[in-house]
């Protein structure tokens, strides 16, 4: 079993290998040594390891973004300043000149066998030596200190989604990092905050602003609100430990109402 996953490993890890089995229609696995009646070694490997067919992806990005209020009620399109890594053009992403690390053989990874007499695992970790890179750097690229990748400042337009919530995640794709040859996602995560005496309560929208002791004793009253302001009769008899609520006009696509305090 040992020698299988070793066998498989060095091929996979190896592009023409990986190429000439790729390549082969009748028993390919005869070419390698391998013993049909055991398995594909692949499939074994694949179980134990993480797969081989796996499509390669750039991991996402996460970063926190405040959203005012008035602008979650609106969907307005907002600006989005933000930093992020590309690829160092003068080392083409290398960090620097390389040698492959003799201990793993460039693969960054090693086959160790624990356990004891009575019971052995083969397990894959990091090559010690090469740190799991697979090289050591000869020299490092001045410009972006071996990393390979450099920051860049990047700015975008986004439209918010009406009544964009507090935690919801907005995906801006191929936004994301430089990585494994391609650009992540970046996944930006909604903060809502107060904006203009206005906040988000569930699907309500509330104004933080008292009325005064004129606007109890007038027939109406103007309130603030996203879409213009509202024109509101005065009803005949006041609470003033319940806020005056104005139904409908809280967030559209929650069905929610608009309160506002009394003094």
């Amino acid at each position: 079993m040992f020698k299988k996953i070793n066998e498989a490993y060095s091929i996979l890890s190896d592009e023409q290998k990986k190429n000439e089995y790729d390549n082969r229609n009748n028993n390919p696995f005869s070419q390698f040594g391998f013993d049909m009646g055991g398995g594909n070694p692949f499939d074994m490997f694949a179980n134990m390891f993480g797969g081989r067919g796996q499509q390669r992806k750039a991991p996402d990005k996460l970063m926190d973004i405040q959203v005012g209020a008035a602008d979650s009620f609106l969907g307005k399109k907002i600006e989005v300043n933000f930093s992020r890594k590309i690829n160092c053009d003068p080392c083409g992403g290398q960090g620097g000149e390389r040698d492959t690390c003799s201990t793993c053989g460039g693969s960054g990874r090693i086959m160790q066998r624990v356990g004891n007499h009575f019971m052995q695992n083969i397990i894959q970790t990091n090559c010690n030596s090469c740190a799991g890179r697979g090289f050591h750097f000869r020299t490092t690229c001045s410009h972006c200190n071996g990393e390979g990748r450099l920051n860049e400042n990047q700015k975008i337009e986004m439209n918010l989604p009406v009544g964009v919530s507090d935690g919801q995640l907005v995906k801006a794709q191929s936004m994301g990092d430089f990585s494994n040859g391609m650009f992540g996602d970046m996944i930006f995560k909604i903060n809502l905050v107060p904006q203009d005496g206005f906040e988000k309560v569930a699907g309500d929208l509330v104004f933080n602003s008292f009325l005064s002791i004129n606007d109890l004793n007038s027939e109406e009253i103007k309130i603030p609100h996203p879409h213009g302001e509202l024109k509101i009769k005065m009803p005949q008899t006041v609470d003033t430990s319940v806020p005056l609520k104005v139904k409908g006009k809280g967030y559209p696509n929650e069905n929610g109402d608009l309160y506002r305090d009394w003094e």
